[in-house]
């Protein structure tokens, strides 16, 4: 199977560039402002489709269904890299833009559990599981689409604007949830406007369909076509192909394992963090990561634009082994910025929790099981973002600062009891479970944090589209880049927030998820070492993979 040769005549002009790049980008951010904002929206979402006692448990459902959703990507990405390898790559993304603000939209028409009880999350899942299924086709699409306009001497900087299209629909969805909040009271957003930035996506969908609709089907594969080139059935040749399979890991494990996690963690996790744990202010939370998030945007471009001339291994190498470094400073830093009070009144004051069968299980209430009482009581601590170490000891019992703390006979059957409780009890030792507004000095150093992720994030994320296209044989370029791509990003990056929520639920430290993160780069690491090839740029060729 040979590359197919560029037809001169059918090379794009500087405005089809334009064009192509506009179009793909401008979709990108559509579909994933679609993705996102079920995220973004979490907490209300949890009160709307999965209400429970247990606000940790609550919590976990929402990250679950976000992660239903990454879960059915690499199914995605194997049908539609099917038809984008058979019939087209212009199409096949506009069936997935099309796929993804339908289901987007939906989100935002369910009635809510009270009114319907389990079938409100069980449509949720659904429309989650289409929504996985669009955008598995959507980024092998786009990122191939740009990548076949482009010279290999430009792929990356062109590409490079596709990756921060990604984070554009992060930095979207937080500019609809914050001015849908300024737009409505507090109440009403609570109560029904929380849809608005649902609904909002059929009128993304309008806009993203009449550009793409103006582009024509990539020069690459109209000559592939042309000369017969075309894939028998690319994903059974995904893996037969020699070499492929090597390739395939490499590209899960050393390239997507790296970029997805530091990703999620950079963003979702960060405001995620500061919204939880720290007490932080929503709507401030939420204006800091979505303007650092903006300006990121440009590292993307200029990491593809670099990666040009130092090839795509160099950024992803350094990225990731900066973010071994430096994740758990960065998260540092954020907390004591933050909520400063919280560390202090921890360490002036440090609670202690002594009982048997002293540890948490979070899906206790989901699975029927009995949770111990001295459970119950850390699951109210992990809730408040309060830190706490474990004794066992005959009776329950817990102390801050080596002064008892009073357990009431009503916080052990009711969880919102305890909670506050044990919160009243502990601000008078010191703690404060306020809302946080940090200083302007503090939130400026809450942003440089943050832009730090930021570049983190655009090392690792920057070159990818090119270096994956290039990685793969054109005829079978879409479904072998998207199936790792997706089962990496499904996986690894899409459960991270339900897999760290758990980590920190089980063992009470806010920092504790972030071992995830690590181990997953760590090993990555060593692979992208190991597989991916140095030196400049170039086109896919059986003799350099």
């Amino acid at each position: 199977m040979s590359e197919p040769a560029r037809h001169p005549e059918i090379q794009p002009s500087v405005s089809d560039i334009r064009l192509v790049i506009a179009a793909s980008s401008a979709g990108t951010v559509f579909e994933w402002y679609d993705f996102f904002i079920y995220g973004t929206l979490a907490t209300l979402i949890g009160k709307a489709f999965f209400p429970a006692d247990n606000q940790t448990l609550q919590l976990l459902l929402v990250w679950a269904g976000f992660a239903v959703g990454f879960g059915f990507r690499p199914l995605g990405a194997i049908l539609f890299g099917y038809f984008g390898d058979k019939l087209g790559r212009k199409y096949t993304f506009l069936v997935t833009v099309t796929l993804m603000g339908i289901a987007t939209a939906g989100v935002g028409l369910i009635p809510t559990a009270a009114s319907i009880g389990l079938w409100a999350p069980a449509i949720v899942i659904l429309l989650r599981i289409l929504q996985g299924l669009a955008l598995g086709g959507e980024y092998g699409g786009a990122a191939i689409y740009v990548s076949e306009h482009s010279a290999p001497d430009r792929r990356g900087y062109y590409t490079g604007f596709i990756q921060a299209s990604v984070v554009g629909g992060f930095v979207l969805s937080i500019a609809v949830v914050v001015l849908s909040k300024l737009a409505f009271s507090e109440a009403d957003f609570a109560a029904w406007a929380w849809r608005i930035p649902f609904l909002l996506s059929l009128a993304l969908l309008a806009i993203s369909l009449w550009m793409r609709l103006k582009l024509s089907e990539s020069p690459v594969f109209v000559a592939m076509k042309e000369e017969g080139e075309i894939a028998g059935n690319p994903f059974t040749e995904s893996f037969s192909y020699p070499g492929n399979k090597r390739r395939i890991f490499v590209a899960l494990f050393g390239v997507t394992g790296i970029l997805t996690t530091i990703w999620y963690t950079a963003f979702f996790s960060a405001l995620s963090f500061l919204k939880g744990p720290m007490r932080m202010h929503a709507t401030t939370a939420e204006l800091v990561i979505g303007l650092t998030a903006l300006v990121s945007m440009s590292f993307y471009v200029m990491v593809g634009h670099w990666s040009d001339r130092v090839g795509r291994k160099k950024p992803l190498v350094l990225g990731a082994a900066a973010a071994l470094a430096l994740l758990f400073p960065l998260f540092w830093g954020l907390g004591a910025l933050a909520n400063p009070g919280l560390a202090r009144s921890a360490s002036a004051a440090p609670v202690v929790v002594a009982g048997q069968q002293c540890h948490t299980d979070p899906f206790a209430d989901l699975f029927g099981r009995k949770q111990s009482d001295c459970g119950k009581v850390l699951e109210s601590l992990t809730a408040s973002g309060v830190p706490y170490s474990v004794s066992n000891a005959p009776q329950l019992g817990v102390s801050a600062g080596g002064k008892p703390i009073e357990i009431a006979t009503d916080w052990l059957g009711d969880g919102a009891a305890r909670k506050k409780g044990l919160e009243t009890a502990l601000t008078a030792h010191g703690f404060d479970f306020g809302v946080q507004k940090p200083s302007a000095l503090a939130i400026a150093g809450i942003a440089g944090i943050l832009l730090v992720l930021g570049v983190l994030s655009a090392l690792t994320y920057g070159s990818v589209a090119a270096l994956l296209c290039e990685m793969f044989p054109t005829p079978i370029r879409y479904s072998s880049m998207s199936i790792p791509y997706h089962i990496g990003a499904g996986y690894l990056g899409g459960f991270l927030p339900l897999i760290a929520s758990y980590i920190n639920a089980r063992t009470g430290d806010a920092y504790a998820g972030l071992w995830y993160t690590w181990a997953v780069v760590a090993f990555g690491l060593m692979v992208a070492i190991w597989g991916l090839k140095g030196g400049p740029p170039r086109d896919f060729a059986d003799d350099a993979n």
